[in-house]
């Protein structure tokens, strides 16, 4: 049997290991030291529910290209936007990324909010 000390989340462990007949370790672990108590997590907050995009005759959706948190919209409905202009952040993997206008056009619908996670083709903005 051998003891060693591991540390998990500032957490130590005094954790023993016993070789057996089959070559596998055995492990049992038990608290090297008792923590203070952890507050109960905060409730979570819904989310509003993302508007369903509506289906317009010739128009472009905006779609999110990866999963993220959306952390700002950079337009309003009614706005005119030129190719290339930035309609939303999305934050993702620590990174912002800009989700520009595909074309020319003019905000319809917003269809997230910020601070709403979104999955990848999740509808964000319609142009018509």
């Amino acid at each position: 049997m051998r003891n060693f000390q591991v540390t998990v989340n500032g957490k130590l462990y005094n954790v023993a290991v016993e070789e057996t007949a089959g070559g596998a370790p055995a492990v049992s672990a038990a608290p090297a030291t008792v923590a203070a108590p952890i507050a109960a997590p905060a409730t979570p907050v819904a989310q509003p529910a993302a508007a369903a995009p509506v289906a317009i005759a010739g128009g472009n959706t905006v779609k999110a290209p990866m999963p993220g948190n959306i952390i700002s919209i950079g337009v309003e409905v009614g706005d005119l936007v030129k190719n290339g202009d930035v309609l939303v952040v999305l934050e993702a993997m620590k990174m912002e990324n800009e989700i520009k206008a595909p074309c020319d056009g003019t905000v319809v619908q917003i269809a997230t909010t910020k601070g709403t996670v979104v999955n990848t083709d999740d509808v964000l903005i319609v142009l018509g």
